[in-house]
């Protein structure tokens, strides 16, 4: 692993202070991560639960820090293919986490699922499938 929870969290702040706000590795390890987000009013849709474009940018956001964790801080590696299941609402005033794993990691490409968790309840919210160009060395 290249990188740990703590370096994550410093490149968030370093690299995309505009939204580090709305996000908090909670743990990484080889493969895996949970990330967590903290919504505020702003990620709202009407009838008070979390908007769908917020879920996917969570699972986007925790799969590329799980790529990260593992290849070192490549801010260009950038999201190529995503698929996403929205299952249930999660209500408004719930942190949310997403537990990632990466099922490839080559020298160009890295394919991750993600499962979104509403805290305190273990029936997932959202699953997302994703794959990321990794840029070349040099």
């Amino acid at each position: 692993m290249e990188m740990d929870r703590d370096a994550l969290n410093a490149f968030l702040d370093r690299d995309f202070a505009e939204v580090a706000h709305m996000f908090r590795v909670e743990t990484a390890q080889d493969n895996a991560l949970t990330l967590r987000l903290l919504p505020s009013p702003a990620h709202l849709r009407p009838g008070g639960t979390v908007s769908g474009p917020t879920l996917f940018a969570l699972a986007d956001v925790a799969i590329y820090l799980t790529i990260l964790s593992m290849i070192g801080p490549k801010a260009l590696t950038v999201t190529t293919n995503a698929g996403m299941d929205f299952m249930r609402k999660p209500a408004a005033g719930v942190d949310l986490l997403c537990e990632t794993r990466l099922l490839k990691l080559g020298r160009v490409l890295a394919v991750g699922d993600a499962l979104i968790f509403a805290e305190g309840d273990a029936r997932p919210v959202a699953r997302a499938s994703m794959t990321y160009s990794i840029p070349p060395e040099g």
